[in-house]
């Protein structure tokens, strides 16, 4: 017997899949119905035990090609069905293999809807998962004492620690899941990615349109950035509150400023970018965690499906005068997107582009981004 057991003392009782150490986090939903290892292994579920909503998982199994990271971020899993087989001839290990390879605590055979429903009530809170030789006073005692989401800065937990340097490669497919090679630029161009977290997904796309990345530590000064003088400025996704990454902040906030080209980010460099000019964040009551959330381009009217993993958003109220907002969340209206005014080539989107897991209809903003760097 294994415990799920929330903070505010809801109790689901299955059956323990992956490592049998007891694990602590933030339990979400997420709504995905595929791209259950580039979930686990995103950065930005740091600190979390993900729930997903679709019934079966694991049935094409996991492949090293499809890691969004070196491991899994998440601290948990919760499913409703993990498959007994994996269907597919990418596959290299079954899910149950991976969770026990990398150490994910994990529980099945719950009612994951009847769970994803507390949660849309009553809001994502702390949880556990723990086997039956931890009793529920203990578990509880224990999950009083780990720290919530708010306030915290992850960021530094899990960017790295030394600056790497990624290079185009015209003839590779940089995953499953990428488009074929774009090459937007015939000559290379240096874009400078901060990594608060990053997706080797956004790396690809970036290295398929003739990017070389330099992809330096979340902490990373304005002056060693300047310094290198690169085409463009990439802010990336990763965990936590971006309210308590202040220093982010205050160096985005001189980039703005004093860097004369191009600068893009995606989910916390969204909420960075926002904060640095001003602006403010607060925790959704539940998060947006899935592949298939409608988004309006203001300008144009588009609508397109995108992928999201964010439980900060930016807020509405007294926003400063400097900032646009190009796309809204159509399920609440939420700010997705912004631009600056005094700056046409500084802009954000709080989902993931990069569609990993897909779909792939924001593709596009890559596109764009390349294409200010090539005005500039």
């Amino acid at each position: 017997m294994t415990r799920l057991l929330l903070e505010d003392g809801k109790e689901f009782i299955g059956k323990g899949i992956g490592s049998s150490e007891t694990c602590f986090g933030e339990i979400i939903f997420n709504t995905s119905m595929t791209g259950y290892q580039e979930i686990l292994t995103d950065p930005s579920y740091t600190g979390q035990i993900i729930s997903f909503t679709y019934p079966e998982i694991g049935n094409y199994g996991c492949n090293t090609v499809d890691m969004e990271s070196s491991k899994p971020y998440a601290k948990g899993v919760v499913i409703k069905n993990p498959s007994p087989i994996s269907s597919n001839s990418n596959s290299e290990q079954s899910l149950e293999e991976f969770l026990v390879q990398h150490g994910v605590t994990g529980i099945y055979g719950i009612d994951t809807r009847a769970l994803t429903k507390h949660l849309r009530d009553k809001g994502s809170m702390k949880a556990a998962i723990a086997d039956d030789s931890v009793s529920k006073e203990t578990l509880m005692g224990q999950l009083n004492n780990h720290p919530s989401m708010d306030g915290l800065d992850l960021a530094s937990t899990v960017s790295s620690q030394e600056i790497s340097t990624h290079r185009p490669d015209p003839n590779k497919i940089y995953s499953l899941s990428s488009v074929h090679p774009v090459n937007k630029s015939t000559e290379t161009l240096k874009v400078i990615a901060f990594d608060f977290g990053i997706k080797q997904n956004i790396i690809n796309k970036l290295l398929e349109r003739n990017c070389e990345v330099e992809l330096v530590p979340a902490n990373t000064s304005a002056e060693y950035v300047l310094k290198q003088n690169p085409d463009g400025i990439f802010l990336s996704n990763g965990p936590g509150d971006p309210a308590a990454v202040s220093y982010a902040i205050e160096t985005i906030k001189t980039l703005v400023k004093e860097f004369k080209k191009p600068i893009f980010g995606i989910c916390l460099g969204h909420q960075l970018l926002a904060l640095s000019q001003g602006a403010k964040t607060y925790k959704l009551k539940f998060g947006h965690k899935g592949a298939n959330h409608p988004i309006k381009e203001i300008e144009s009217s588009k609508i397109e499906i995108a992928s999201h993993n964010h439980g900060f958003a930016v807020s509405t109220d007294d926003l400063p005068s400097n900032i646009t907002i190009s796309h809204l969340n159509i399920n609440d209206n939420t700010v997705a997107g912004l631009k600056l005014n005094n700056r046409t080539d500084v802009f954000s989107v709080q989902y993931h582009p990069e569609a990993s897991p897909g779909p792939h209809d924001s593709d596009y903003l890559f596109d764009r981004f390349i294409d200010m760097i090539l005005a500039n």
